[in-house]
C-alpha cells in the first residue's frame, strides 16, 4: 500500500479541485492510503508528524490510549518545551525508552522542514489553478519536492501546469502533466484504468477545513472541450478535442449513494450547446432529479459519516465531519439542558471535544448514544430548491426554439449565457429574448473587460442587462471579469493593461464593483448612481479621484467632487492632453515629480489618499464624516 497525497495550492477559489478527486479514486482502487491537503504548509507537517507519532506510540505501546493524548504531543512537536513533553505521560509507559527518540525525531523534522524517508510519501500530486497564482502555486510545489521519497514521484497537472509547462519546469525542476489524464498508463504504466473516466471522490473534501463556497453539489461534465477558439480562452490547450457526450446518471447514482445526496449539480461543460446529443444530455438532469420542481432532502450525515467510518471510507475525512457535525449538535437549541449536558459530558469521556484526540472508534462506540438527537435533527428537514447550473455558461450563437424549450424543462438557475464581446450584442438579445418567451426569468454572465474591448464597450453590455430586467422584468446578475493574459509578461500577476484601458480605469471600476459586490443586477437607479446614467458620465467616474468613488456621497457633500469637477472644466484640450496621461498612471505619491505646472498640481491633489484622514481621530474630515453618518443613520431612521 503506498502512501499518497494530494495537495491543492492554498489560494482562494469556488471549486474543489475536479482532478484531485478523480485521482483520490484511482488511488483508494488500487488500494492506497489517500490524504488531501489544502491550507498552511507548515499546520499540514505539524498534523502529519503528530499521526506519525501517535502511530509509532501505538506500535510500541499499545496500553496507553495515545491518541487522547494528541493534543499533548502536538504541542510538543511544535514548541518543544520541557513541560509540554511531561505533560504527555510518556514516563508512564514501561517502554519509555523507545518511545522518547521517536518523538525528538518528529520534533526535529517539523523544526527542520527536513523529513526521513519514513515520514515522507510514495506519490505526491500538486493540482494548479489560475496563472496569476504563480507564487503562491510555485511555493507548494517546492513544499512538495521536501515530502516524496522520489522526486520522479511528483506530479504537478492543472491549469497553470498544462498553459506553461516550460516556465514550471524551469521553476522548479518539475516536469508536468499537460492536460487531462485521459490516458491509459498516465501514473502507472502497469495500470489501464483512464483517470479522467473515473468518478470523484467527495469524501476528500471533509479532511480540510477550507469550505468551497460552491458546496452541496454533484460536480461532472456531459462534454469536453469546446468548438470555439476563443483568444482569452485556455480550454483548446486543456481540452484539445470536443467530446460530444459522457453519461451522466450512473456517476450522480454511485455519488448518492456513497456521499449521500447533493442539492445542486453544477456541470463544468465549455460549451454543451454544441453537443449533437443536448437532448439526451438534458433527459439525463432530468432522470437524475433535476427537472422543474424536484426537491432535495438532505441526507442524515451523520447516520452517512459513521456508516463509512465503520466500512473505512476515508477515516480521516469522517472522523473530522463527525467530530463538526458534533459540534454543530451542542449549539442546537432544540435540545434540553439536560440532553445537551449529556451530549457535552459524553464527548467529554470519549476525547471527543478536540479534533486531535477524537478518533473513529470512540466515535463508532458512542453510536447509539448520539443517533437519537441526530435523528431528532433530521426528522424536521424539508424539501429545498434544486438547481442546475452550467457554470462555465452557454453560447448564445447556438440557441434555437428547441434547445431553450429543452433548457425550460430542468431546474437551471440561473442561465449564464456569455457576454464577452459588445460585437455579439445580436446573437445575445435574441437568446435572452428567446429564453425569456419560453419562461425563464433568472440569467447571469460574466463580461470579459481589459482585453480587446474599450471602456465604454462594458458599460454598454452592463447597461444593456439592466434595461432588459427592466424591459421584461426578469433578472440578469452581471459579473465584469478582469482579463489577464495566460501566457507572457504579466501572466504571473494581475497587472495586465489591455491596449484601450490604464491603470486609473482598471482602478475605478474595481472601486465601484467593490460597491456593488462585484456584480450589476436589477435597479436602474442603483446601476446609474454606480456607474452613470450615460457613457459621459461613466468616463467621468473612470477618471474621478478614487477616494470620491469609495465614499461617493460624502464627499458629494462636503462639495470635494463639485470642486474637483469645476477645476476639470477649466482645462483646455491642449492641457487634457498632458495632463491625463499623468493621471492614467494612477500614482500620486510624488504628484511634484510629475509636474511643475501648478495648475495641474492643483488638480493632481484632489487624487491624494484621503482615507487616513478620515480614519484619523485628530483630522476635520474625521469628524465631518462622522457627522455625515449621523445624518445618513437619522434620514434612514
Amino acid at each position: 500500500m503506498r502512501r499518497v497525497l494530494l495537495i491543492e495550492p492554498n489560494y482562494k477559489n469556488k471549486f474543489p479541485p475536479i482532478g484531485l478527486m478523480k485521482m483520490a479514486t484511482y488511488f483508494k482502487m488500487r488500494g492506497d492510503d489517500v490524504i488531501f491537503f489544502k491550507g498552511e504548509l507548515r499546520d499540514f507537517l505539524l498534523d502529519w508528524l503528530t499521526s506519525l507519532c501517535i502511530n509509532k506510540f501505538v506500535a510500541i505501546d499499545d496500553s496507553i490510549n495515545w491518541h487522547l493524548r494528541g493534543d499533548k504531543i502536538k504541542r510538543y512537536i511544535k514548541k518543544g518545551q520541557k513541560a509540554d513533553y511531561s505533560s504527555i505521560g510518556i514516563n508512564e509507559s514501561q517502554y519509555e525508552v523507545f518511545l522518547y527518540p521517536w518523538i525528538d525525531q518528529y520534533r526535529k523534522e517539523y523544526k527542520t522542514g527536513k523529513l526521513s524517508d519514513s515520514s515522507k510519501f510514495d506519490f505526491v500530486g500538486v493540482t494548479t489553478m489560475f496563472t496569476f497564482y504563480w507564487d503562491i502555486t510555485i511555493k507548494t510545489i517546492e513544499f512538495a519536492k521536501t515530502l516524496v521519497k522520489d522526486i520522479n514521484r511528483l506530479q504537478i497537472g492543472g491549469v497553470l501546469a498544462s498553459i506553461q509547462p516550460e516556465e514550471i519546469y524551469e521553476a522548479t525542476g518539475i516536469k508536468p502533466h499537460c492536460g487531462t489524464l485521459h490516458s491509459k498508463g498516465d501514473i502507472d504504466p502497469d495500470n489501464d484504468l483512464i483517470i479522467d473516466e473515473l468518478p470523484l471522490d467527495y469524501s476528500i473534501l471533509d479532511e480540510i477545513d477550507y469550505v468551497y463556497p460552491d458546496n452541496n453539489a454533484y460536480f461532472s461534465y456531459t462534454t469536453r472541450g469546446c468548438i470555439r477558439n476563443c483568444a482569452f480562452c485556455a480550454v483548446k490547450t486543456l481540452e484539445p478535442h470536443y467530446i460530444d457526450y459522457i453519461p451522466l446518471k450512473e456517476r450522480i447514482e454511485r455519488t448518492r449513494k456513497l456521499y449521500g445526496e447533493q442539492q445542486n449539480l453544477l456541470l463544468m461543460d465549455n460549451n454543451v450547446m454544441a453537443s449533437h446529443q443536448f437532448m439526451q444530455i438534458i433527459q439525463d438532469i432530468k432522470d437524475c432529479g433535476f427537472a422543474v420542481g424536484d426537491k432535495y432532502i438532505e441526507t442524515n450525515q451523520y447516520n452517512l459519516a459513521i456508516r463509512n467510518l465503520r466500512l473505512h471510507i476515508n477515516d480521516r475525512a469522517y472522523t473530522r465531519k463527525t467530530f463538526k457535525l458534533l459540534n454543530d449538535l451542542n449549539e442546537m437549541k432544540r435540545f434540553s439542558e439536560d440532553e445537551r449536558t449529556l451530549i457535552y459530558s459524553t464527548r467529554d469521556k470519549y476525547g471527543l471535544l478536540s479534533l486531535d484526540t477524537c478518533t473513529r472508534e470512540a466515535l463508532i462506540k458512542t453510536y447509539h448514544i448520539f443517533a437519537p438527537f441526530f435523528a431528532k435533527r433530521y426528522s424536521s428537514v424539508k424539501g429545498k430548491r434544486r438547481i442546475i447550473d452550467f457554470n462555465q455558461g452557454v453560447d448564445a450563437r447556438l440557441f434555437t426554439n428547441e434547445i431553450v424549450e429543452a433548457l425550460s424543462g430542468i431546474a437551471i438557475r440561473p442561465l449564464r449565457i456569455a457576454f464577452d464581446d459588445i460585437k455579439t450584442q445580436p446573437k445575445y438579445l435574441a437568446a435572452i429574448e428567446m429564453s425569456i418567451n419560453h419562461g425563464l426569468k433568472d440569467f447571469s454572465n460574466y463580461l470579459l473587460y481589459n482585453f480587446k474591448d474599450k471602456p465604454e464597450d462594458l458599460y454598454e453590455r452592463m447597461r444593456i442587462n439592466v434595461d432588459l430586467c427592466e424591459q421584461y422584468d426578469v433578472s440578469i446578475y452581471s459579473f465584469p471579469m478582469k482579463y489577464h493574459p495566460i501566457r507572457g509578461e504579466h501572466s504571473h500577476d494581475r497587472d495586465y493593461i489591455g491596449e484601450h484601458w490604464n491603470r486609473k480605469y482598471i482602478r475605478a471600476v474595481q472601486a465601484i464593483l467593490n460597491a456593488t459586490k462585484g456584480k450589476i443586477g436589477r435597479g436602474k437607479s442603483f446601476f446609474e448612481k454606480a456607474f452613470g446614467r450615460t457613457v459621459e458620465e461613466y468616463m467621468e467616474l473612470l477618471i474621478m479621484p478614487e477616494t470620491f468613488l469609495l465614499y461617493r456621497l460624502f464627499f458629494e457633500h462636503i462639495g470635494y467632487t463639485d470642486a474637483w469637477r469645476e477645476d476639470m472644466k477649466t482645462l483646455t484640450d491642449a492641457e487634457r492632453k498632458e495632463l491625463y496621461p499623468m493621471i492614467f498612471k494612477n500614482d500620486f505619491n510624488n504628484i511634484e515629480e510629475l509636474t511643475t505646472n501648478p495648475k495641474f498640481l492643483h488638480i493632481l491633489a484632489y487624487y491624494k489618499n484621503y482615507r487616513g484622514e478620515i480614519i484619523d481621530p485628530n483630522n476635520d474630515l474625521y469628524k465631518r464624516k462622522k457627522e455625515f453618518d449621523q445624518l445618513i443613520s437619522q434620514n434612514n431612521g
